[in-house]
């Protein structure tokens, strides 16, 4: 949730059960971050006295969680080799799995599905996953399931990009991998299809009334690659 409850003042907050990850500013001059546990009961925490030093440090260490997802978003990375590779097959002890083509809708969705519980404060199970993919593309459960959830996350964590917490059966993004997944998306998402979108275009698109200065970036990457395209021979 973003929340502007007054006048220079902006509120991001994630909520999660009986908890809360919060982030405001004031003024541009004030950067807070904080975690809010709105009832311990509802995680089985002891609530006497002397465990408020435990409960600390958990909100300690979901805080510091939480911040590096931020981190990894915002500071995203794709290497030439994981262009290269991400496609080809791989292997996760005795198992071979195929690769990741974010060419596909489906695979589309679980990448964009664990960028969004990759700030969840225990990470996320299967069916945490599951349902978010349903709920992104509308599909059933007999269409995305347990199975090919497994599937998915075993591509994930061939990739090194998903690993298992411990002996559980909760997941957490790698944060290299996060950045990755999240280059990728945006690549795609906010650069790739809307210069080709924009190329195909016989003129320019109509100019916005109060520009900002990545209104005059795609312009000056849709002019070059229109430029570029001719070059290559390429249709856009």
């Amino acid at each position: 949730m973003v929340e502007t409850p007054a006048y220079d003042l902006t509120i991001f907050k994630v909520h999660y059960g009986k908890m809360t990850l919060k982030i405001y500013s004031k003024g541009e001059r004030v950067l807070r971050i904080e975690v809010i546990v709105h009832s311990t009961r509802e995680y089985r925490w002891s609530r006497s006295l002397p465990a408020f030093l435990e409960i600390v440090v958990r909100l300690k260490c979901i805080l510091e969680r939480f911040l590096d997802a931020l981190g990894c978003i915002n500071a995203c990375f794709v290497s030439d080799e994981t262009l290269e590779q991400l496609p080809q097959a791989a292997q996760i002890g005795q198992t071979k799995v195929g690769g990741i083509d974010l060419n596909k809708p489906r695979m589309r969705r679980v990448a964009e599905a664990v960028l969004t519980l990759s700030a969840v404060p225990a990470g996320f199970t299967a069916s945490d996953l599951a349902r978010h993919v349903n709920a992104l593309s509308g599909a059933t459960e007999s269409e995305y399931g347990p199975r090919h959830v497994a599937y998915d996350i075993k591509k994930l964590r061939a990739k090194e990009m998903v690993r298992k917490i411990g002996k559980s059966r909760r997941y957490e993004p790698v944060p290299e991998g996060l950045r990755s997944l999240t280059a990728l998306l945006i690549l795609r998402h906010k650069i790739i299809r809307p210069l080709l979108a924009a190329c195909a275009q016989p003129e320019p698109p109509a100019q916005p009334a109060n520009p900002i200065p990545m209104h005059h970036h795609y312009e000056s990457l849709r002019a070059g690659m229109r430029n570029l395209f001719t070059e290559l021979g390429i249709a856009a």
